[in-house]
C-alpha cells in the first residue's frame, strides 16, 4: 500500500481479527499488505498491544524444542556410529563384475576388505564428530558466557595493573638491564 494513505476500514478490521488470533505484527503486515508500523498504530488505536511475554515464551519454547531435537539427533548419530563400527568385523557379501562376459559375481567373506573398512571408519568418525559437536552446541552456552566473563575480568585486571604507578609491589626489587654475573 502506498505510503501516507489511510488504511481502509476492512483492512483495519482484519488487523484486529488477526491480532486477536495471536498473529505477530510482521505476519499481520504481510497478510494485510501494510507496513509493520501501520499495524502497530492500528493495534494501539484499538487499545491493544503486542504482548512481548507471549513472544518471549514462544521463543523459549522453540529453543527448548530445538535442544530436544538436537539431543535426539545426537543420540541417533551415536547409535549410527556403533552400528557402522560393528560392520568392521561382521561377515559381508561382496560383489564385482568379472569374467569374460562381465557378469556380476558375489562372495561371502568373514569381514569387509581393507578399503571398505577404511570407508566404514571414516563414516564412524564423521558420526561421532557430529555427535560431539551437537553435545558441545548445547553445553557451550553457559561455558561461553563464563569464558566471556573471565576474559573481561582478565582484561580489567591487566588494565588496572597497567594503570598503577610502579607496576610492581614496592617491597620487590625492580629488574631490568642489570647483569648480576658481573
Amino acid at each position: 500500500m502506498p505510503r501516507g494513505h489511510p488504511v481502509d476500514p476492512a483492512a483495519r478490521a482484519r488487523v484486529q481479527e488477526l491480532h486477536s488470533e495471536g498473529w505477530s505484527r510482521n505476519a499481520i503486515a504481510r497478510e494485510v499488505g501494510i507496513s509493520g508500523y501501520s499495524v502497530t498504530k492500528i493495534v494501539r488505536e484499538f487499545g491493544l498491544n503486542f504482548d512481548r511475554e507471549t513472544t518471549k515464551a514462544a521463543t523459549e519454547a522453540k529453543v527448548a524444542d530445538n535442544r530436544a531435537r538436537r539431543a535426539e539427533l545426537s543420540a541417533n548419530l551415536l547409535g549410527d556410529a556403533e552400528r557402522l563400527r560393528e560392520q568392521l568385523w561382521s561377515p559381508v557379501t561382496i560383489g564385482a563384475f568379472g569374467g569374460r562376459d562381465g557378469e556380476w559375481h558375489t562372495a561371502e567373506v568373514e569381514e569387509p576388505p581393507f578399503a571398505d573398512k577404511r570407508a566404514i571408519l571414516a563414516s564412524v568418525q564423521t558420526a561421532v564428530r557430529s555427535h560431539v559437536e551437537l553435545v558441545k552446541a548445547d553445553a557451550s552456552s553457559g561455558a561461553d558466557e563464563a569464558a566471556s566473563m573471565l576474559g573481561k575480568l582478565a582484561a580489567g585486571l591487566k588494565q588496572a595493573w597497567g594503570d598503577s604507578d610502579a607496576g610492581v609491589p614496592a617491597d620487590e626489587p625492580q629488574t631490568g638491564g642489570v647483569d648480576r654475573d658481573q
